[in-house]
């Protein structure tokens, strides 16, 4: 099932950068930063194949990706600030979201905002949309901007240089981020499960 939606997208992206290089890497990077479901696992391997195959620099191929994850993270934190709250408080009731909530997570992103946007760039999945949520937390846009840069840059040298490295078969890594991907969902179940723990132990408490 997952295949089968991903391949398309696969195939968009590896035909859209075949044909206009380094300025479709960020286009597409910008993309998929907004949340758009363009896989950054794609893009930057197979812009690393192509600087294999000569066709761009490795610093092209990572400058563009970086820049296009950047400004495409700008543009999620943004529709977060503007919009984010007003979605919040408009539909946040009907999921048991309250006013409250909102300000716990602004205070989360002011304590832990910075690690929380550099370690989420580098995690599959999370990292495409921890923008939106920044945004609507009104996480300071400096530190945010910074952190992203910081966090993406290591993430897209490491997709692109390991494109590089396979050449023809980069498509290869796809198997290697699977178990990430994994990790990460496990992560993230055993997370919420401890939020809701502690607040069963609080609900018991009180």
């Amino acid at each position: 099932m997952l295949e089968a939606i991903l391949a398309p997208l696969i195939h968009f992206v590896t035909e859209t950068i075949g044909g206009y290089g380094v300025p479709a890497v960020f286009v597409l990077m910008l993309l998929e930063s907004m949340g758009i479901l363009i896989p950054s696992e794609a893009i930057s391997p197979f812009a690393g194949y192509l600087v294999s195959e000569g066709r761009m620099t490795l610093l092209a191929a990572v400058t563009a990706g970086v820049l296009g994850n950047l400004v495409g993270s700008w543009v999620a934190y943004f529709i977060g600030l503007w919009g984010g709250r007003e979605l919040w408080f408009r539909y946040g009731k009907y999921v048991g979201v309250r006013a409250h909530h909102l300000d716990i997570a602004e205070k989360w992103f002011d304590k832990y905002g910075e690690l929380t946007v550099f370690v989420s760039r580098c995690l599959p999945v999370v990292r495409t949309f921890i923008s939106f949520p920044a945004g609507t937390a009104r996480m300071n846009f400096a530190k945010f901007s910074v952190y992203t840069l910081l966090g993406c840059v290591p993430w897209v040298f490491a997709l692109t240089y390991f494109g590089y490295v396979l050449g023809e078969n980069w498509e290869r890594i796809g198997d290697f981020l699977h178990y990430l991907d994994y990790a990460v969902a496990v992560a993230f179940i055993a997370g919420v499960a401890y939020l809701l723990w502690r607040w069963m132990r609080s609900r018991t408490a009180a």
